[in-house]
């Protein structure tokens, strides 16, 4: 083990250089017994010293066996006291890296964390996480306090401190994105904390390097809060303190952002409640809930078998079965059709089984349903899993080849309506075709889903859209998944406001297609029309979205508003539409505006087979004399976004 201090004041380099083991071991742990007695500027990089050797090694039992835990528990129990001391000089760095070093070390091995407890540092740490400094050492705190509790042999010294340690961790998952934003990226550079800075940044970042640590700070705190929680939940805990109706329907919400996609999430927590009677009973009665674990169950979220694991939990509980079943066939029944994910198979089997025990009782009424279409999506899975299996196992190879004769001759004249702007007829003529359709022609089933969820789109139906786009994904695999599914489906939630789940498919979109066109460089760029959502969902997405819209909807003292260009806001959020930078960068006088318009808008004309359907929009539209430039682009994108045959 070798000191990263840079600098000749680190206490550990000359100790930790001595060839004799024997001497160097007694010298470090001295060391570690007067470090909390240091006036001097030496405090402050042996423990960033410490610090890094923790996150580089934190399994090694040199340290730990020569009490540095004994060392930081002293530290902080004078940081949380002594407030003058704590001001002076770089004192105030101590907590922080003190913090990280015990949530370090106690991290993997039970040992470590049992002698943590033994050295005293959950008093402290507890401190910490009651806000007595700053929320950088919260952040810290809470993520020792996560590590420690998750340790059985630990746990029970973590449980004497329970009420509190709930309480304040689920304060903190609810309030830190709004505590970060208002304490630290809502202010200006020279009025944030200093140390604040320089820990994010290594003093080496300036005010956009701060927010995007920042932004990731805050992610992180929240998942270490819910891991927390998450530690007692296992231990059937303090579930009904838990699941406060507010608080479990912000969890569907917490993900960690891009940034931060392997890290504990609200699903995660949701699963682990769904393995207790209280919890399961908890999450059934609050229909929002529910709803947000069904959208998530079908996406292309990381965490997409998560979501369908607590739905599959709560419905094979007598209690809760009718209850979800009510809400979550609908959902469910667009997954039937699913085979592997993430290394699970035959999961719409499990998701049929389970949906289908009580189709006899659901078949003459009872349970009786109360949600619109509920007993319509049983009746779909029993007649596609069950009616339809049995009419193609007696078909002949003859019977099979004319129904996809007659399937094709109906998707031809579903077309055929979709570019003559008979929407609704082409919708009928695609589930025409999908009935008829034998099950193992899986391609062409795809390309009837996702056509008719184009011209669901166009319609408005986003409901619709979802449910057919996602059969077409369940049907063409999480390996290859249809490239325009994704981002048909991508569109539809963009429709209803889910922005989350629209940049998931959005990113996959774009992923899929630069695998699809391969070394083609010209195919492989991104986009315009992904760029555009992107952006839009990007931003939508963004940590400090909420808070921001709050803070700029708050009223000054001397009663003027609040915008959020004012506040300074980091990560290009107050940057204006791609059709507001089209004209600006426009002539001022009418007619050049009118004409470069035209201009722009040719390069979206690319597809031969939009045409009839694009041209007589754009026509009407040059028609209109009196119409407002800004008004005529805006038709104009939604109209090519509507009806482009991607």
């Amino acid at each position: 083990m070798k000191c990263t201090s840079t600098g000749r004041s680190c206490l550990l380099c000359s100790t930790m250089e001595d060839k004799d083991p024997s001497l160097r071991k007694i010298l470090i742990a001295q060391r570690f017994k007067d470090l909390h007695l240091i006036e001097d500027m030496e405090l402050v990089p042996t423990l960033r010293c410490l610090w890094n050797i923790a996150l580089a090694q934190p399994d090694d039992p040199e340290f730990p066996s020569l009490g540095v835990f004994n060392c930081m528990a002293k530290l902080l129990s004078r940081c949380t006291r002594d407030q003058k001391w704590l001001s002076r000089g770089k004192n105030v760095y101590v907590p922080y890296y003190a913090a990280h070093v015990i949530g370090s070390y106690t991290m993997n091995k039970a040992r470590f964390s049992v002698l943590a407890v033994k050295s005293g540092v959950i008093s402290p740490l507890i401190e910490l996480l009651r806000g007595k400094i700053t929320w950088v050492e919260q952040r810290v705190a809470v993520r020792a306090l996560g590590h420690i509790a998750r340790h059985r042999r630990t746990f029970e010294d973590i449980k004497v401190h329970e009420l509190e340690i709930i309480k304040l961790t689920m304060d903190i998952a609810s309030k830190c994105i709004y505590t970060i934003c208002s304490e630290f990226v809502g202010k200006k550079s020279e009025d944030r904390v200093e140390y604040h800075c320089y820990l994010m940044t290594k003093g080496l970042g300036e005010l956009e390097m701060g927010n995007k640590k920042a932004e990731s700070w805050a992610c992180q705190m929240q998942c270490w809060s819910l891991y927390l929680l998450n530690c007692f939940v296992r231990k059937k805990r303090s579930i009904n303190l838990i699941c406060k109706e507010e608080f479990l329907k912000n969890l569907c919400d917490i993900w960690g952002g891009l940034q931060n996609q392997t890290s504990f999430s609200g699903i995660g927590l949701i699963r682990s409640l769904c393995d207790s009677e209280d919890g399961r009973k908890n999450i059934a009665q609050f229909k929002e809930v529910v709803v947000n674990i069904c959208n998530l169950s079908r996406s292309s979220d990381e965490r997409q078998y998560v979501a369908i694991e607590s739905l599959l939990s709560l419905l094979k509980d007598p209690k809760t079965r009718n209850t979800v079943t009510n809400i979550a066939a609908p959902f469910l029944a667009d997954l039937v059709e699913l085979r592997t994910i993430k290394g699970r198979r035959k999961v719409g089997d499990m998701i049929t089984q389970v949906l289908l025990q009580d189709y006899a009782k659901i078949k003459y009424g009872f349970p009786r349903f109360y949600e619109e279409g509920s007993q319509k999506a049983i009746e779909e899975i029993w007649d596609l899993k069950v009616e339809k299996r049995k009419r193609d196992k007696i078909m002949s190879e003859r019977e099979v080849k004319e129904m996809e004769l007659l399937g094709s001759i109906l998707k031809s004249e579903g077309n055929k309506k979709f570019w003559s702007t008979e929407i609704e007829a082409a919708v009928k003529e695609y589930t025409k075709a999908l009935d008829l359709c034998p099950l193992k022609l899986r391609k062409e089933r795809i390309v009837l889903y996702s056509n008719r969820a184009q011209c669901n789109l166009v319609l408005g139906e986003a409901d619709l859209a979802i449910s057919d786009t996602t059969r077409a994904l369940c049907l063409s695999g999480e390996i290859r998944p249809h490239v325009k599914s994704l981002w048909r489906r991508s569109q539809a939630y963009d429709m209803k406001g889910l922005a989350r789940l629209s940049l998931m498919d959005c990113l996959m979109f774009i992923n899929e297609r630069s695998k699809l066109y391969g070394n083609r460089s010209s195919r492989r760029k991104i986009p315009y029309y992904a760029m555009r959502l992107l952006n839009k969902q990007m931003t939508a997405t963004w940590t400090f979205a909420g808070a921001a819209k709050s803070k700029a909807d708050d009223i000054d003292d001397d009663g003027t508003r609040t915008s959020r260009v004012q506040h300074g806001f980091a990560g290009g959020k107050t940057k204006g539409t791609i059709e507001e930078a089209l004209l600006k960068s426009m002539p001022t006088k009418g007619k050049d505006k009118e004409q470069r318009l035209w201009k722009k808008v040719s390069i979206w004309r690319t597809s031969r087979r939009s045409k009839g359907v694009i041209e007589p929009i754009l026509k009407s539209i040059k028609r209109r004399k009196n119409v407002k430039v800004q008004e005529k682009c805006d038709s104009m994108v939604k109209d090519l976004e509507t009806f482009k045959f991607i």
